[in-house]
């Protein structure tokens, strides 16, 4: 009984007993999130051929497909605007995607080795831990993004003005929000996993349909009506959307929407006029290239209500292990 009454004692004056433990709870719950959070970033920092293959694969996606795909940019409609360009939040998208995901097999190598076992046993409030694993999927995705926004000053891209500056620091927090909801993501699904095996397995069951859906490689614009429906209930689609419509603010993409402005001046004027007007009508016109689907505030809503979802459900899940 001696040690209670030590610990009554270790009160300071003029606090309660309730007092003292929600106030040493609530450190508690903030020193495990920190610990959870900086550890997750160590084995990342310290994990070199893990950070330089995270940052080349982008790397490839957005030079060599996009140098590839510049010729049937064109004729889309994309008029002299270099592909990478249109393609460049998409990446962005795909390395936050990949990146904030696969951050969370570090809790299948945590429950191998035992070290997740003497966690969930420890003071440290199993929502702690859930939080610190969804920050540190989220930084590690933030700093592959930020590498790739510098991408943005170089001349082949947005080139270095301050207006590139203003769109690089909105593109931050946004992408910030949605790595927040990929990683709860996968912290959700690999709470359930017993093998580390069957994770990358079921991760990209799970992330090549919600990556080719989202609009990062091509316009969503001229689908079948099925796959129109399955941009729309992605949440990725207002993700990349919303990166899209900042990057591309102030750029012009289309160049013309009528397919007989590609024929040269000199042969349409010697055609008469009212030959002209037929032939414009049996010319089937280029649709116009949207930058931006949908408006940006329902982007921004849809993504930060799928981050606070993803949230609460990998909370739910992590506080169900045995």
């Amino acid at each position: 009984m001696a040690e209670p009454a030590e610990k009554i004692h270790d009160i300071p004056e003029g606090e309660s007993v309730h007092e003292y433990l929600h106030r040493t709870n609530v450190r508690r719950s903030f020193t495990g999130i920190y610990i959870v959070w900086f550890r997750d970033i160590k084995r990342f920092w310290r994990d070199t051929p893990r950070r330089v293959g995270a940052f080349i694969q982008p790397l490839i996606y957005l030079f060599l497909l996009g140098t590839g795909l510049q010729a049937a940019f064109k004729v889309f409609g994309g008029g002299n605007v270099k592909y990478v360009k249109f393609m460049f939040p998409g990446i962005l998208a795909m390395t936050v995607l990949f990146t904030a995901v696969f951050s969370a097999i570090s809790i299948l190598w945590d429950r191998e080795f035992g070290f997740l076992k003497e966690v969930l046993v420890s003071p440290v409030p199993r929502t702690s831990v859930a939080v610190g694993k969804i920050f540190g999927g989220a930084t590690q995705a933030m700093i592959q993004a930020a590498i790739l926004l510098a991408l943005m000053f170089f001349p082949f891209m947005y080139g270095f003005s301050f207006e590139t500056l203003w769109k690089a620091l909105l593109l931050l927090p946004l992408t910030l929000l949605l790595a927040a909801g990929m990683t709860a993501i996968g912290v959700a699904i690999s709470a359930n996993m017993k093998s580390m095996e069957g994770f990358p397995m079921v991760m990209n069951l799970f992330l090549l349909p919600l990556f080719f859906l989202s609009g990062a490689m091509f316009p969503l614009q001229g689908l079948p009506g099925w796959m129109t429906f399955l941009t729309r209930v992605n949440p990725l689609s207002y993700g990349v959307d919303m990166l899209r419509g900042i990057a591309l603010k102030g750029v012009t993409v289309s160049s013309s929407t009528n397919a007989i402005s590609k024929i040269p001046a000199s042969v349409v004027n010697s055609i008469p006029p009212q030959a002209r007007t037929e032939i414009a009508k049996l010319i089937p016109q280029m649709p116009k290239l949207q930058v931006q689907v949908y408006p940006l505030w329902l982007d921004i809503t849809v993504v930060f209500g799928f981050a606070v979802i993803g949230v609460a459900i990998a909370i739910w899940q992590f506080n169900k292990q045995e």
